[in-house]
């Protein structure tokens, strides 16, 4: 049901990580930082289900021995592997990148919350902390939290906002047909698009990514771009989910070719 926010942190997670390894081969703790990210995404929807906060409840005593069960096996894998990339003071910066992702998932769901214009706006919030995975899996390999982890970290912020204003635009305009009705609704995603296209741009220029990173973004760019032209057809937003999640995919592998190729 959730398999675009489970993209979402993990494409970020093994970008960062893939770069991370090209200067330092520390695999145990990106081992331990996944284990705990896992721990605590899973965690929320028992949780959740646990508090009655969900639209699936548990609801009697065996529904919710059972539930409480996976939380607290939940939570002892997360505070086992936590405990082991803190201990005696090492890894000092996930403590503030932690805190920027509890921060965005707090936000997240007060947008949420406030009305449902702002529905967008939490989801794209909501990936600064599911993207928070990228650079805090490169600080854990290589030790360092500088000029590359922002890379990897804004790079998937970027791409996940569009993936997000995409779907979007495709839901609310599923009976809207010809490029001018369809830029008239979505001018705003053509903005995106373009905006993206500068930054990369720019991004390439004063080699922040090498040149041919910017080929990671090109199937992302022209699916955008294709959508004002291309021919009416029913919307399927299950398949349009996993299109996405192969964009992703796609978006990853590139990503981490490019930077082998480029540097």
């Amino acid at each position: 049901r959730e398999h675009g926010a489970w993209g979402l942190l993990l494409v970020p997670m093994v970008t960062g990580a893939g770069i991370g390894l090209r200067e330092s081969m520390h695999v145990l703790p990106v081992v331990l930082l996944s284990l705990a990210a896992l721990a605590l995404f899973s965690l929320r929807t028992p949780l959740e289900s646990l508090l009655g906060t969900s639209a699936i409840k548990a609801q009697t005593k065996e529904e919710r021995r059972v539930v409480g069960t996976v939380v607290a096996v939940l939570f002892t894998i997360a505070v086992l592997t936590l405990g082991m990339l803190l201990w005696a003071g090492q890894n000092p910066r996930l403590w503030l990148i932690g805190t920027v992702a509890a921060g965005a998932f707090g936000m997240r769901e007060r947008l949420k919350k406030f009305s449902r214009r702002t529905r967008m706006l939490a989801e794209i919030v909501g990936t600064i902390g599911l993207t928070a995975s990228a650079p805090a899996a490169h600080y854990v390999i290589t030790g360092k939290f500088g000029a590359m982890a922002w890379v990897v970290w804004v790079a998937n912020l970027i791409f996940a906002g569009d993936q997000i204003h995409y779907v979007q635009l495709r839901i609310k305009t599923a009976r809207i047909e010809g490029f001018t009705a369809k830029l008239k609704r979505g001018w705003t995603f053509a903005a995106g698009q373009l905006m993206m296209t500068i930054a990369l741009t720019i991004a390439c220029m004063f080699g922040l990514i090498p040149a041919i990173a910017s080929i990671a973004f090109s199937p992302l760019l022209f699916r955008g771009w294709y959508y004002f032209i291309q021919k009416p057809a029913p919307l399927q937003v299950r398949r349009l989910g996993w299109n996405e999640l192969s964009q992703a995919v796609a978006f990853c592998i590139l990503f981490l070719a490019a930077f082998s190729l480029g540097k």
